[in-house]
């Protein structure tokens, strides 16, 4: 974290070996992280700040502001594989960045599921190639980027509310994905869409998610983000495309998978990074789910 510079990526401004815990300096973010932020602008929520909830420009922008973040981390060829809302932190003017690396892994508890004994994973955000074979690369990480918008449409309902995390896995794997939200916008549960096809290397990359949205952004995107950005425009000319060899992405998660539990060494069990990908099948299914609010 410590070479990475992009206005979407919280930065990591230090560390602090010297004595127990060691601690983490990162970039403040004032309004913290994405989930819990979301679901104070509910309209019921006691701690509403008397916003309203995000209009769809606004969800959008927030939308692009995590992608950016996305892209960056792959140009850098990182792959995040814990992709959620709770890992999404919002700054004091409101601009969403990828952050927390597997910090939030505590507060959230509820979102993890210890299968086997071994290392937490969150089901209810992973690609099935990830459930199935242990793939892990840009486009496992598309998936979880539609769990997100399908989070922010949603203001941070627990996806597949009312499924234990053992009949996610296996409905996931499946074919199955998430339903439409009620009142979610065409536009962004088109997207939402194209992030669960099946077949991984239908999905769009974070760049050309980007792309599809640009023209509706605030300004400031042109100036601050990674998308515009000299780096990323030498990149581009010097690759094919922007989807750039994502079969030898590096195999390091940004966030931490409970390694030392009962011997585990941080890897999933049963599950080998990078084994082949799976093709072919389509989406099969959409689940109905019963519309009720996490707890």
């Amino acid at each position: 974290m410590k070479s990475f510079s992009c206005h979407h990526v919280v930065r990591l401004l230090g560390v602090v070996s010297k004595g127990q815990p060691t601690l983490v300096v990162m970039e403040l973010m004032t309004h913290g992280d994405l989930k819990s932020y979301l679901r104070r602008l509910r309209p019921d929520s006691e701690n509403n700040p008397g916003r309203p909830p995000p209009t769809l420009r606004e969800m959008i922008q927030m939308a692009a502001e995590i992608a950016d973040g996305m892209a960056y981390l792959n140009a850098k060829k990182f792959v995040h594989r814990d992709l959620a809302a709770r890992n999404c932190m919002v700054s004091e003017d409101y601009t969403v960045k990828i952050g927390d690396f597997g910090m939030t892994r505590d507060i959230y508890e509820t979102d993890y599921y210890r299968k086997g004994g071994k290392g937490l994973l969150p089901v209810r955000w992973m690609a099935p190639e990830s459930l199935k074979d242990g793939v892990f690369n840009a486009h496992s990480d598309c998936w979880s980027f539609g769990v997100v918008l399908w989070e922010i449409s949603t203001l941070a309902e627990q996806p597949y509310q009312g499924l234990s995390n053992e009949q996610v896995l296996k409905f996931v794997m499946d074919g199955g994905f998430l339903e439409r939200p009620d009142n979610c916008p065409d536009r962004l549960h088109s997207l939402m869409q194209m992030c669960w096809h099946y077949n991984p290397k239908l999905r769009p990359a974070f760049q050309e998610i980007i792309e599809m949205l640009r023209d509706e952004l605030h300004p400031s995107f042109t100036d601050l983000s990674f998308f515009y950005s000299e780096e990323n425009r030498i990149r581009a000319r010097d690759s094919d495309d922007f989807d750039m060899d994502l079969e030898n992405m590096e195999s390091i998660p940004l966030s931490s998978y409970s390694p030392g539990d009962e011997g585990d060494e941080g890897t999933y069990e049963g599950l080998i990074p990078y084994t082949h990908m799976n093709g072919g099948k389509k989406n099969g299914r959409v689940l109905s789910l019963p519309r009720s609010s996490p707890s």
